[in-house]
């Protein structure tokens, strides 16, 4: 063994940890040292990495702290930002986790897991909740903030001896938080949201806190977990009262806490299931389940307890809409401004446009008010005549229907806009 390097990390497991992050891309940590700088001198910069980790002398430098509002316009949710160089370097470790954790995960486990998405967890309490009459939706009161990490650390051992894995997982924990005026914050629990290794970290957490107890101690009550955010399907409320102090007890065990007001017990109303209950939906992964009127293949109305773009992502949507100005966008014709808004109405219109498309529909009408407004400061013809304006907009959407990528007729739309 090299006494200089007593870790065996290779400089290719650098060099592909390098490329996932460059996918990811990300903002600039402490250091404001963005990707493009990173690579002015990439090969040295990697292999510094590469050195210090080999070598046992990497430290992880503070993590950049950024507070964002939450959906609910309560409060913010605190991001952790780390270098681009840490975040390489915690690939390295992710990349190194992920196949020893993998085949030990519950198959209703759905976040940040190779092969599975948030679209996988919806389908599947789409079709639980016609199923089951009661859901248990959970609600941990800041969990990224809460891990306790002598419990975190039994379980990462549990599943490996690699010394430098271990090592640089606890240096990662401790390293302090730079608060947005730059004071070093340090830490005794938590694990910073934001950060490359957390996800993988949370999941296993919650795999001995929650996903174990349910299948040892509840194995006919389904759920969907997506990291901290997670479901259960009742057959009846006093098995779902039951269920809510066994975990209360559980996470209480684990350090951890269900949020009181946002943990609660829901009725899955529909057609066939027409009793009264005073909760009768719930959000889960940006969606809103509730009874909704719904057609079957004969052409008949019934109601359907079944999921679609909550109040809360449609809000964010319009308010991000609202901040675009695009009818101050008269330096651009209306082919840049739908390629400049594309990307972002493709991702919407792909994600919650998958359940119940209509909603969003609805939720994105606030989108042609504003080109009817550029029209009318872009062509005089349409000045002061707003039936006139949005005459031009009914005329450009049945020449181009796709132009606008929630115009389109089919959801979700791919790769729309090529023509």
């Amino acid at each position: 063994m090299d006494k200089a390097r007593p870790f065996n990390i290779s400089k290719r497991e650098v060099w592909l940890a390098y490329k996932r992050v460059r996918e990811n891309r990300g903002a600039a940590g402490v250091d404001d040292q963005t990707i493009a700088e990173f690579e002015k001198d990439l090969s040295n910069n990697l292999y510094r990495l590469w050195n210090r980790m080999s070598s046992g002398s990497y430290m992880p430098p503070p993590v950049r702290r950024v507070d964002i509002p939450k959906g609910d316009g309560r409060g913010t949710r605190s991001l952790g930002i780390p270098t681009v160089s840490d975040r390489i370097a915690q690939m390295v470790v992710k990349r190194y986790l992920e196949p020893v954790l993998e085949p030990v995960f519950h198959d209703d486990s759905f976040g940040y897991r190779p092969g599975r998405s948030a679209h996988d967890a919806l389908a599947a309490a789409r079709q639980r909740c016609w199923r089951f009459d009661w859901v248990l939706d959970l609600d941990i009161k800041g969990f990224f903030d809460n891990i306790d990490w002598e419990l975190l650390m039994r379980a990462v051992r549990r599943h490996t001896d690699c010394a430098w894995v271990l090592l640089y997982i606890e240096r990662w924990l401790k390293a302090p938080v730079s608060m947005q005026d730059g004071t070093p914050v340090s830490r005794e629990k938590g694990t910073p949201q934001g950060a490359v290794v957390s996800p993988s970290l949370a999941n296993l957490f919650l795999h001995y806190a929650f996903d174990r107890c349910m299948k040892e101690n509840n194995p006919d009550i389904p759920f969907e977990r997506y990291a901290d955010d997670a479901i259960c399907h009742c057959r009846s409320e006093a098995q779902a009262l039951s269920l809510r102090q066994a975990l209360e007890a559980r996470l209480a065990a684990c350090k951890l806490e269900l949020h009181p007001q946002k943990t609660k017990i829901v009725y899955c109303k529909d057609s066939n299931r027409p009793n009264g209950y005073p909760e009768q939906r719930f959000d889960f992964l940006g969606f809103t389940f509730r009874p909704r009127q719904s057609m079957n293949r004969a052409g008949k109305l019934f109601v359907s307890f079944s999921p679609a773009v909550s109040d809360k992502a449609a809000k964010a949507m319009r308010e991000d809409v609202r901040r675009w100005k695009l009818h101050h966008r008269n330096d651009l014709d209306l082919e840049k401004i739908a390629q400049w808004a594309r990307p972002i109405l493709v991702g919407w219109v792909n994600y919650y446009g998958r359940f119940h498309r209509s909603a969003l529909r609805r939720a994105l009408r606030t989108v042609d008010p504003f080109i009817v407004r550029w029209a009318q400061r872009k062509y005089k013809r349409l000045r002061g005549h707003a039936k006139r304006a949005w005459g031009w907009l009914r005329g450009v959407k049945s020449r181009q229907p796709n132009l606008f990528a929630h115009w389109s007729t089919k959801f979700p739309v791919g790769a729309i806009g090529a023509g």
